[in-house]
């Protein structure tokens, strides 16, 4: 398999507001891109219409070859956690379980074997501890980790995460980014939404530059340039760095 993702122009919009226009780009497997642009970029949307959480206008998007129905199972997901619910009453380990769900079946009880299996995960997070804990009681690092944890545990091949850095603390930042550069190393595809301009060379190997369509795609020492940045940001680049 060539590509791993293959986006053909896709649009969207929110009721007659046209957020993203004729998106298209390819990723490689075994990547890490970041997803960057200004606020109102489309960045979100981009992973929610990909994954069919939001409707698109035009466009068609494959994972491995297939349409995401037919290739959801191979697929983890961490939205934004401003979009969750945190108040509903279930504690870490059941949430990391229902990454395992797919497998276990919706009528069907968790055995040994699968609470061993999101135990693992929470443990690869640094929560084992934390596990019958009420996920509304967790801070907002120690949610993002769970969440996480709920995704790793599908052993999944591609990996899409919504800003999973926002509003955490540096040693979440740095347990999530090893995590991260780990399932690369792997030869899993990750995708994941990142706002601080400063830590993408550090993080990350590819980068998509998207303001409302893609404006650059590629290796992050080739694409990740003070050109390009402003192409992206315009007048609402506030990055002050030598490389700007």
């Amino acid at each position: 398999m060539n590509e791993a993702i293959v986006v053909n122009r896709l649009s969207a919009a929110y009721r007659k507001t046209e957020v993203l226009s004729q998106v298209s780009f390819t990723v490689k497997p075994g990547t890490l891109t970041s997803i960057v642009g200004p606020n109102g970029a489309g960045k979100s949307t981009l992973i929610k219409s990909m994954l069919e959480l939001h409707p698109r206008t035009a466009g068609e998007v494959s994972f491995l070859g297939q349409p995401y129905q037919k290739a959801k199972k191979k697929i983890g997901y961490v939205p934004q956690r401003g979009s969750v619910d945190w108040d509903f009453p279930t504690d870490a380990l059941d949430v990391v379980l229902m990454g395992l769900y797919g497998k276990i079946g919706w009528l069907k009880l968790p055995r040994k074997s699968d609470r061993e299996q999101a135990m693992e995960a929470l443990r690869s997070m640094g929560m084992e501890q934390y596990a019958n804990r009420q996920i509304s009681q967790l801070s907002g690092g120690q949610q993002q980790r769970v969440f996480l944890a709920r995704a790793l545990v599908q052993d999944a091949e591609l990996y899409f995460l919504d800003e999973p850095l926002a509003g955490v603390d540096a040693a979440t930042e740095r347990i999530i980014m090893d995590t991260l550069q780990q399932l690369k190393n792997r030869g899993r595809t990750v995708m994941v939404v990142h706002h601080d301009l400063q830590t993408v060379e550090d993080y990350y190997d590819h980068v998509l530059l998207l303001n409302r369509t893609v404006v650059a795609h590629g290796p992050t020492d080739e694409v990740f340039t003070a050109e390009q940045l402003h192409r992206t940001y315009g007048g609402a680049l506030r990055w002050m760095r030598e490389k700007v």
